[in-house]
């Protein structure tokens, strides 16, 4: 199993949208990083949802509940999409800065590459975020 991380502003995509919808494809990546990220996403893996540029705090956990195909809102084809579904919300939101704050943390891609919106993650850092917001 992977670990992954991805990024959505709130007033675009809350977390709490997310949990009404019950599971969503994640659409308007155009990054190549991300797209390839994407690509890499297999049914079960685990997701931590990040609030970006409101908020900027990891709120949630979903997973992926299909991988990746053609992304429906374009005609391009190198675009793709997985299906997430929610897991399960973080009890405490663990902000950017308690990120950059922990010693295990500071090399994590969110902090090197800020604009990466989706990324991968160490199982290691994965349990820390998830830690961090118990």
């Amino acid at each position: 199993m992977n670990h992954w991380l991805v990024k959505s502003e709130p007033h675009k995509y809350s977390w709490e949208k997310f949990n009404e919808d019950g599971r969503t494809f994640w659409d308007g990546v155009r990054n190549y990083q991300a797209r390839n990220n994407l690509r890499e996403m297999k049914t079960g893996d685990l997701v931590l949802f990040y609030h970006s540029n409101e908020g900027k705090d990891v709120v949630g956990i979903a997973k992926v509940a299909k991988e990746f195909y053609q992304d429906p809102t374009t005609d391009d084809k190198n675009w793709v999409v997985v299906d997430l579904v929610p897991v399960e919300s973080l009890k405490n939101p663990v902000t950017l800065e308690q990120i950059k704050a922990d010693e295990q943390l500071k090399n994590i891609h969110l902090v090197k590459q800020g604009r990466l919106s989706v990324m991968g993650l160490k199982r290691e850092e994965f349990d820390r975020i998830v830690e961090l917001g118990s």
